[in-house]
């Protein structure tokens, strides 16, 4: 293994920006960039605009899921009159029931 000392070992007389250049990768193609950073763009735009959707998506299921329980609330609230008017209809066929025993047991 060669040990780096300085950039001058192996830049030879050239300046030293010219040697930190040269040492970029040789594939490099200058409009490589701006196609990368255009991709990017794009990319980071299609996942805002996802975002986006997600966003509307749950504030739409929460509009929902606040009125499902609010709904939810009204049942809730009507079962229990409607429980409460069948006891009282129960009694009141109860009383009748007893009523008849008694007429019938009366005669």
């Amino acid at each position: 293994m060669i040990p780096w000392t300085t950039i001058s070992d192996y830049a030879g007389d050239l300046p030293m920006s010219t040697a930190i250049d040269s040492r970029q990768p040789r594939d490099y193609i200058p409009g490589m960039a701006e196609k990368i950073n255009s991709t990017f763009e794009h990319e980071l735009k299609r996942l805002e605009k996802r975002v986006d959707a997600l966003v509307r998506v749950c504030d739409q299921l929460q509009d929902e899921n606040r009125s499902l329980k609010q709904r939810q609330d009204v049942l809730t609230s009507e079962r229990a009159g409607l429980l409460q008017k069948n006891e009282q209809v129960r009694a009141r066929v109860e009383a009748m029931i007893g009523r008849l025993k008694a007429m019938e047991q009366g005669s």
